[in-house]
């Protein structure tokens, strides 16, 4: 029994000293230590009411080589219509979790739709959040309800139309194809999800109006996204391929994009390839409108803050904007703006080989700016950019400009004619609309034979009623 006794102990002592001798797990805690997820969106489907999805999956990675700590993990969201399993455990708050080096665990996702949720209810998020080392990250919970058209990397091999009897969802992309045609009735929302992009290689028309303006915009509804100042870069943008042909964009807002309109399309002088009028163009986190080698009119239409420039055009082509408003006030905590509003050159660089660069030169027929405005926050907004190489034929006549003659003295250059410098537009509400102020500078300043043809402005208000008209999309009236 003695000997049995001291074996037991013996045992139980080398079981104690092992237990003791195991290193301790050795934690990685620095504030910039994070998780990395498999997904950054969990997307479902239409839901239809009282039919719950299928269940979809993603993984938590560990990518560190010690062991990771994470504090909770919870839906955001205090009555969601999402369910989820962590590591094979339902609920909707889980604690103390750990994740060895390198490793992963799984979290499924379910949802059913509330039947008692409104009938127009388009789209359900939540999110579930990761606090992890003081850091909060999170993978996006996206569901859409059943009155909504959604296209998953779609190609339109037929002339369609988009009529306003439900929003489009477009994932991934849509590719208008050679020789088709889209039109895009008044009215009609297309949401755009993240990095998802149009591409025309046929012909678009967007045929909103006054009233139904058609709008393009991310997918994200949330009130922090769509407010002032927005979240720029939601989606790619409309781009339109070379070979495309006799695009109008009407009446359309189109925000919180990377690129507005891209026009790359061959140089046409019998008629514009891109046609944009009475649109607002807003939020992109690169160009509003980028026109290289090809043929756009713009009139009564808005490009706000972008982080690159309002409008660039590059090499080749004819340009004409007539009574519109580039103004760039690119927020500071996006990023640090350095290009002007409008930046016009007929040129491009190629990277041939290390340390070599060639200089490609093209003609632009026509860049021509009239009855406009071109302000923004940095002290210089317009720069041509020249190729004595190559053709520039370009025009600003009336317009209101920031301008640094330190960079450029427009003063001894006969194509800026009746230049209104340096003078703030005075506009009624930046990121908003840049209407005109009572005070505005650029009240009555226009030249009335660029009005003639425009006779009504973006709001719809005629520009040619009173002394003069007003510089910009929009006139002011009393």
């Amino acid at each position: 029994m003695l000997r049995k006794t001291i074996i037991l102990l013996l045992l139980a002592g080398a079981t104690a000293l092992l237990y003791h001798c195991r290193p301790e797990r050795s934690y990685i805690e620095e504030s910039d230590a994070k998780l990395q997820f498999s997904l950054d969106t969990v997307y479902f489907d239409t839901i239809f009411t009282t039919v719950g999805t299928t269940t979809r999956s993603f993984r938590v990675y560990n990518p560190h080589s010690r062991f990771i700590k994470i504090d909770d993990i919870r839906l955001a969201g205090d009555s969601s219509v999402f369910r989820i399993n962590v590591d094979g455990k339902p609920g909707k708050l889980f604690e103390n979790y750990e994740i060895a080096p390198n490793d992963s665990m799984y979290v499924f996702v379910e949802a059913t739709l509330d039947p008692n949720l409104p009938q127009d209810i388009l789209r359900i998020q939540d999110s579930i959040t990761f606090s992890v080392n003081g850091n909060l990250q999170d993978v996006d919970l996206v569901a859409w309800g059943q009155n909504v058209h959604m296209l998953r990397d779609s190609v339109l091999d037929y002339s369609t139309t988009w009529m306003a009897d439900k929003p489009y969802l477009i994932i991934d992309y849509l590719l208008v194809d050679t020789l088709q045609e889209l039109v895009i009735e008044e009215g009609v929302k297309i949401y755009m999800h993240r990095d998802a992009g149009i591409f025309v290689k046929g012909s678009l028309k967007m045929n909103g109006s006054l009233e139904n303006p058609i709008v393009v915009q991310g997918d994200r509804l949330e009130r922090e996204f769509q407010d002032d100042p927005g979240y720029p870069g939601q989606w790619f943008g409309i781009y339109f391929a070379p070979g495309s042909y006799s695009n109008v964009i009407d009446n359309a807002l189109i925000i919180n994009g990377t690129f507005g309109l891209w026009a790359d399309s061959v140089v046409n002088f019998d008629a514009p390839v891109l046609t944009v009028k009475n649109t607002e163009i807003n939020r992109m986190s690169y160009d509003g409108i980028l026109g290289r080698g090809t043929t756009i009119e713009a009139v009564n239409t808005v490009i706000g803050d972008c982080g690159n420039s309002c409008v660039e055009l590059l090499y080749e082509g004819s340009y004409s904007f007539n009574h519109c408003t580039l103004a760039n006030y690119w927020p500071q905590w996006a990023s640090n703006r350095k290009t002007p509003a409008l930046y016009i050159a007929n040129y491009f660089a190629i990277q041939d080989s290390p340390g070599e660069v060639i200089v490609v030169t093209r003609d632009i027929e026509k860049a021509e700016f009239t009855n406009s405005i071109v302000y923004g926050s940095r002290p210089n907004e317009i720069l041509v950019s020249r190729s004595e190489e190559g053709l520039l034929n370009y025009k600003f006549d009336k317009v209101l400009a920031k301008l640094d003659a330190t960079v450029y003295d427009y003063n001894f250059d006969p194509n800026f004619i009746g230049i209104i410098s340096n003078e703030d537009p005075l506009f009624d509400s930046l990121r908003v609309s840049y209407e005109l102020d009572s005070l505005s500078p650029a009240i009555d300043q226009g030249r009335l034979e660029y009005a003639i043809g425009a006779d009504l402005d973006k709001k719809g208000d005629f520009r040619t009623a009173d002394e003069a008209p007003d510089l910009g999309a929009f006139e002011r009236i009393e």
